[in-house]
Order: structure tokens, then sequence, then C-alpha cells
């Protein structure tokens, strides 16, 4: 795969419901861009046989995680099955700072948290073409017992009704054409004039314009 190297700074959001393919359109533009900064979720969890601190996730202690909590040190967080994850503020700021993207993957509650806090946040949701197509995915993975089908997909159902609030949304047919669509979308929001301001000052002069008419913006 060619990787290439992106100007500019953003921050992209992408979720999913379960079988809707995130993970692997995450992989990919790890890959593809790999000056963008991957934002790693903190957890209270405790580390699972093959987890890496600081690449999986950053470990801390249930103490710890509620500290963080009363300082508002994360931007969006949840407490699932007993254990909270978050994403820490400064991951996304200490990246924009370095005029770096910062890529999250996160649920539909967290990608509205952090559209909240940040408004130019991009969102990215993406999905199979159907509630068919995503049973038969998560299905095909084996990892859940059929309760724990059921329950994922009357989530994703809830989730769907959540598309109104992305920016946009790739349908995941085709895993290549999903991929084109996440670089399309990413480089274009790189290129976006945001504020009005320009790397360098503009005339108002045309080829048709008369000498001295011309001025600057």
């Amino acid at each position: 795969m060619k990787k290439d190297k992106h100007t500019g700074s953003g921050i992209f959001v992408l979720s999913s419901p379960s079988g809707g393919g995130k993970t692997t359109l995450v992989r990919f533009m790890k890959k593809k861009f790999p000056d963008m900064i991957y934002s790693v979720s903190t957890t209270s969890r405790k580390p699972r046989p093959g987890d890496k601190n600081g690449h999986d996730y950053n470990f801390i202690t249930p103490v710890a995680f509620r500290k963080g909590i009363r300082e508002k040190k994360f931007v969006e967080w949840a407490l699932v099955h007993g254990n909270y994850y978050g994403t820490p503020e400064s991951n996304i700021k200490d990246a924009l700072k370095k005029g770096k993207s910062v890529l999250l993957d996160l649920d539909v509650k967290g990608a509205m948290q952090v559209k909240k806090l940040f408004p130019e946040a991009v969102l990215i949701f993406i999905t199979a073409p159907g509630i068919k197509e995503l049973r038969r995915r998560i299905i095909s993975r084996g990892q859940d017992d059929m309760k724990a089908i059921r329950r994922r997909l009357l989530n994703a159902r809830e989730e769907l009704r959540k598309i109104k609030y992305f920016d946009f949304l790739i349908m995941n047919e085709e895993v290549r054409d999903a991929q084109k669509c996440m670089v399309a979308i990413y480089q274009a929001e790189l290129c976006r004039v945001k504020h009005g301001n320009t790397p360098f000052r503009l005339r108002r002069t045309t080829p048709f314009t008369k000498k001295g008419e011309g001025g600057r913006i």
C-alpha cells in the first residue's frame, strides 16, 4: 500500500454499528496516513493477554479514571460492564498543536460528545447496506451467542437513527470502495478553507482589472 503524507490538521471520528466495518477502515487509514495520530482510548479495565499499554489502550485504575472525570480531562467517556472507557481531551489538543490530524474510533454517543466540544470535528458513519448484512457479518465473526447478536442488532437500529447527526455516510458494501470514500473525505476536509484563513495574501485583481483598481483581501 502506498503511504501518503498530508498537510493541515483535523479531527476525524469514525462510528459504526457492529458489523459495519469500522475497524477495517481505521486500520487502513493508519497504514495509508502514518503521520496521522490515532487516539488511544483510556480504560480502567485490566489488560487482557496480548494487550499493549499505550497501543491498544492506556490502562489506569478506576480511582484515577474517576479523578479524570471530576477534573474534566475526558472529552467523552462511558461506563461499560463495570469498566470505564474514555478519550482524554489532551489526545486531540496535543495532535492539533503539532499540526497533525487525529483519528478517533468511537461509538455514536462518544462521537456526539466530541462534536459538542469540538464543532469542527468531522463525524463519519460507516455501515453495511442493511440490517440483514450486519447480522450476517456479526454471525460470521463467530464471537457472539444469539443473545449477544440480538443485542448488537437492537443497538444497531438505534445507532442508525443517529445518522442525521453525522457529516458523512459511507455505505461499506465493498471494502475498496469504502476505502476510496474515506480517503476522499479525509483529503477534501484537509483542503477546506477554514475561518477564511489562507497561507498567503490574496489580491482582488484579475486579468481584466485596470491598473490601480486592485486591492488586498
